[in-house]
């Protein structure tokens, strides 16, 4: 039976958000890459145990694929630090995860075959591969939060990918008497939106590169804008940034890299440390916090 996403007693859902883990898995390729392997699966379960969550995302780039010798290998020792933990939790893809010889869609039939993964198979003649839709329900069983997750490609989100956002939106919102229900959206690739939002000055939080946006927008921002649900986008992509911006009333957020900030010149160079993105629902609310847990234990509010 799939697994159901609920909130706590408390009425609080916290979801923990590993963006760039890029295990690689390939001894060969890098003498270092087993130590890399390692410290960032260690960084993972620091978090997991000290934010004990419901639900954790891989946002985008769980393997550096070109340089795997087995992509489906490391793929399973992404996201092991979950399954071991029996966490619930989801991906979505990133421009890495299909370099190699595994395509997005074999990844994501991968990803469906875990015991504590809770993603869904994609929806028909829709572009990309891991497009789906949770719902996280209260303790009367009705839904509390819904939980978009979009493949953003190598360059950013479909048309098609917006049009389904939207129809999907639509019928949520019509079920629950026109309400729109708290919504958050995962992807790899930021929307053209967040370089605004940075120029805004209205975040917090850290830009050291440049925000690889896509170079056509194709109206998502908009879409979830004109439909009312959503109240923030996280994505991951540019690992030197880390900030949180609210824009035209919608957070746009980046996670925190999980395996390195930045290598400079062939060596590593980490503005700050890795760690994680943690985002906590509340039942009934329409808002949430959220702030970022380093892997020294540290927590910065982002």
């Amino acid at each position: 039976m799939k697994r159901q996403l609920k909130f706590r007693d408390d009425d609080s859902f916290v979801i923990v958000q590993f963006s760039d883990i890029e295990m690689i898995d390939a001894e060969d390729w890098d003498p270092d890459t087993p130590k890399f392997d390692q410290e960032t699966k260690e960084t993972m379960e620091k978090i997991i145990k000290a934010e004990h969550p419901d639900f954790i995302v891989f946002a985008g780039d769980l393997i550096a694929s070109a340089r795997a010798k087995d992509p489906l290998q490391s793929f399973r020792k992404a996201v092991a630090a979950a399954e071991e933990n029996q966490i619930p939790w989801a991906a979505v893809f990133g421009n890495h995860d299909s370099e190699g010889s595994v395509t997005r869609k074999e990844m994501h039939e991968e990803q469906l075959k875990h015991e504590y993964c809770v993603a869904e198979e994609d929806p028909l003649n829709i572009s990309g591969a891991g497009n789906f839709i949770l719902k996280v329900k209260d303790k009367q069983d009705n839904i509390g939060a819904v939980l978009y997750f979009l493949d953003s490609g190598v360059d950013g989100v479909n048309k098609n990918q917006v049009d389904w956002y939207r129809s999907n939106s639509h019928e949520i919102t019509t079920q629950n008497g026109g309400q729109p229900i708290p919504s958050l959206a995962f992807f790899h690739i930021p929307l053209p939106e967040y370089n605004d939002a940075w120029n805004s000055q209205m975040c917090s939080g850290n830009k050291y590169e440049m925000i690889s946006r896509p170079s056509i927008n194709t109206g998502l921002f908009t879409a979830m804008s004109e439909m009312g649900d959503v109240m923030g986008t996280f994505v991951g992509h540019d690992h030197a940034n880390d900030f949180c911006a609210v824009y035209k009333g919608i957070h746009l957020c980046y996670g925190r890299s999980t395996r390195y900030i930045s290598y400079i010149d062939g060596k590593r160079d980490d503005h700050f440390p890795t760690g994680a993105r943690v985002i906590k629902l509340k039942s009934g609310i329409r808002q949430f916090e959220t702030w970022i847990r380093q892997n020294d234990g540290s927590v910065i509010t982002s």
